[in-house]
């Protein structure tokens, strides 16, 4: 956006604009301009200088990258910033390192050296600080370990584990020793572990006996034992850590305790020299049917865009306690919560349980008790806190927040402006990312102070990411009109490949566009040049000849002051190809009946149009969700569409959400 663009908008109000209980904010025309405040000690101050970066980030790749990985530390610099013969990339070429050496190594001979590196608070209450020095120590110490368990350069290793700091303390050990580890969301059933087990051929297991989840106890070795039954396994060995002591099973010969296994080691571990383009991790995509899908990401083009984006776009400071709520299972616990903040040499929070145990303002509790200064969560999440009512954030003083993030899914206005009046107190930036496990790193976002926000956009694109949105044919679409989001240069934290599976690669996310990344997100771009995400391209319906992005539709139910979610999917419909047919879940106290039903088709049909009234309005005490929040739109499509429900559900929080959608007769 030019200066002169910018100036035609009005600021932000000073005091926080809050909402009538009547008027819908699907619609938010106000430009939130960064907070002076924020903006005199922020590393990139101006639109100007954001736009001088990025022009130099894209027109001149290897000269802005080559600078700025020498922030990292190269135990051999690299000769080359970048090889690219698509959809084959290297980066930094020749160049040696060790990811655990930068997060923790080069931070122990100074300041940081008793500085907390993670602050770890357990469900039941528990509390934990490892320094830099002390986690160093950790690491290396169980990097032995591994070391005496026969585990070698490029072997994988699977960590299923509960959100504990030995999580982090496993992923690094892995990268000190050159070993590659896939991470699997302890919320994954057994089948779950043995696919991803078979496909990377992984010879250990990282576990522990269990975790806690809303006061159970979940079973994670229980599922790893129900993973490798039979003979036909790869695994050698499993490590067990301690954490709830219940009564599990012991393989003699294969399972070991952690405990137990530090005592033969010392604290002593050279970090491996390790190529730039050494594999790093492995991490399958959530949600798959078929064949899981593993994500391959290297070390250094990884490392310096998770460094990158924690400097510019959550601005870290060594004062800063930051807390990203993902679970280390999924993309956004790898960037955000280990590898980019501890490269930083930031303190990162770390909580493991849900957060509304044993009370629906854990969150709010623990942003007051820690005084963090930086929270990066989900809009679903924003969306549950705001179902569950004002009061409980109320109670707590949340004034330390100095920046808000939001990841995973476009975030509706209305979520935008209650998470900016309520949690931010009107003054804190927010970042709205948007970014996917195969990016490794934020790609869309504001720059908190320079860029002026609109409720609901990601913005602009991070440096050295060039975005088209693009029709059938490749060719820019209008300002305003929806297209394909494609990435058109190759980026240091682009995935390498799928593990195993170079055709697949290609025909996944280079076979649409000549050259150019396209990994099935649609968006568009508004006058300024902002762009709006839509979703992904099968998630938009067509209903009589109408393109309709299903997030629209959400956010128009959601604008509405008596609907706390929704979820929109399409069902077939000899008329008009797709019907649409809304998942509703109301605030508390609002009655849901074939009255607000209809109200709400209303609601719809005034918001976007005659084309976008709901055909069916179902009343949901809740939605099917996984543990990281996301909405499972494939078990609604199913539902809505009177299919038999299949595919993998032992990702949800609760079963229970889908029988009753199930048994749901519709709107009354």
């Amino acid at each position: 956006m030019s200066k002169k663009a910018a100036a035609k908008k009005p600021a932000a109000k000073k005091k926080p604009a809050v909402a009538s209980k009547n008027k819908s904010l699907l619609v938010e025309n106000r430009v939130f301009k960064p907070n002076p405040e924020f903006v005199k000690q922020a590393r990139i101050k101006s639109m100007a200088q954001y736009k001088t970066m990025w022009e130099e980030s894209v027109k001149h790749p290897d000269k802005f990258f080559g600078r700025e990985a020498k922030e990292l530390l190269w135990q051999k610099p690299f000769g080359k910033v970048h090889e690219w013969k698509c959809p084959n990339s290297k980066w930094f070429v020749g160049g040696k390192l060790n990811v655990s050496e930068n997060c923790l190594d080069r931070h122990i001979h100074g300041a940081r050296k008793t500085k907390a590196a993670i602050i770890w608070e357990g469900e039941p209450g528990e509390k934990r600080v490892l320094t830099y020095q002390q986690l160093h120590r950790e690491v290396c110490r169980f990097a032995n370990v591994l070391k005496r368990n026969g585990t070698k350069k490029g072997d994988r290793v699977i960590i299923y584990m509960p959100m504990i700091p030995e999580a982090a303390v496993a992923m690094l050990a892995c990268t000190r020793i050159g070993a590659i580890h896939s991470v699997i969301f302890g919320g994954f059933s057994a089948e779950s572990i043995k696919d991803r087990v078979n496909d990377c051929q992984a010879e250990i297991i990282i576990t522990a006996d269990g975790g806690y989840r809303r006061g159970a106890i979940v079973g994670l070795k229980k599922n790893v034992d129900d993973a490798l039954k039979g003979k036909d396994t790869s695994v050698k060995k499993v490590i067990v850590f301690k954490r709830t002591g219940q009564d599990i099973h012991i393989e003699e010969g294969r399972d070991v305790w952690w405990h137990r296994e530090l005592e033969y080691v010392d604290a002593k571990c050279p970090a491996a020299q390790l190529d730039s383009e050494t594999p790093l991790f492995i991490l399958y995509t959530s949600g798959s049917t078929g064949k899981p899908k593993g994500i391959l990401h290297t070390t250094g083009g990884y490392l310096l865009h998770s460094y990158m984006t924690c400097k510019y776009v959550f601005d870290l400071r060594d004062d800063d306690v930051y807390w990203c709520t993902a679970d280390v299972g999924w993309v956004t616990g790898h960037s955000y919560m280990v590898y980019g903040p501890l490269a930083m040499g930031a303190t990162s929070l770390m909580y493991e349980g849900a957060p509304n145990w044993p009370e629906n303002d854990r969150f709010w509790r623990i942003i007051d008790d820690y005084k963090v200064s930086v929270f990066y969560t989900a809009p679903t999440a924003i969306r549950a806190f705001m179902k569950w009512g004002d009061h409980w954030l109320k109670k707590h003083d949340l004034s330390s927040l100095r920046l808000l993030g939001t990841v995973g899914e476009p975030i509706n206005p209305e979520a935008w402006m209650w998470y900016h009046n309520l949690v931010g107190g009107g003054k804190c930036p927010i970042v709205d990312t948007w970014w996917q496990t195969e990016t490794g790193g934020h790609m869309i976002t504001p720059i908190p102070g320079a860029t002026p926000t609109k409720p609901g956009t990601a913005t602009l694109p991070f440096f050295g990411v060039d975005v088209g949105i693009v029709d059938d044919l490749g060719h820019e679409v209008p300002a305003n009109e929806q297209g394909k989001l494609v990435i058109k240069k190759p980026w240091p934290s682009m995935l390498r490949g799928i593990w195993g599976d170079k055709k697949r690669y290609q025909e996944t996310y280079w076979s649409d566009f000549k050259g150019w990344y396209f990994a099935g997100d649609g968006a568009r771009r508004d006058k300024d040049g902002y762009i709006w995400i839509i979703g992904r391209i099968d998630d938009v319906l067509n209903v009589a000849g109408h393109r309709l992005g299903t997030a629209e539709v959400e956010s128009a139910l959601v604008s509405h002051p008596a609907v706390a979610e929704s979820a929109v999917v399409g069902r077939p419909d000899e008329l008009k190809g797709q019907g649409v047919v809304c998942f509703v879940t109301v605030k508390e106290g609002i009655k849901a009946d074939r009255s607000l039903a209809d109200e709400l088709k209303a609601h719809v049909r005034k918001v976007i149009g005659p084309v976008a009234t709901p055909d069916e309005i179902r009343f949901a005490a809740a939605l099917p969700k996984t543990r990281s929040g996301k909405i499972m739109r494939r078990l609604l499509k199913q539902i809505a569409s009177g299919e038999t429900l299949k595919g993998d559900t032992t990702t949800l929080e609760d079963i229970n959400v889908i029988a009753a959608l199930s048994a749901a007769s519709g709107e009354d």
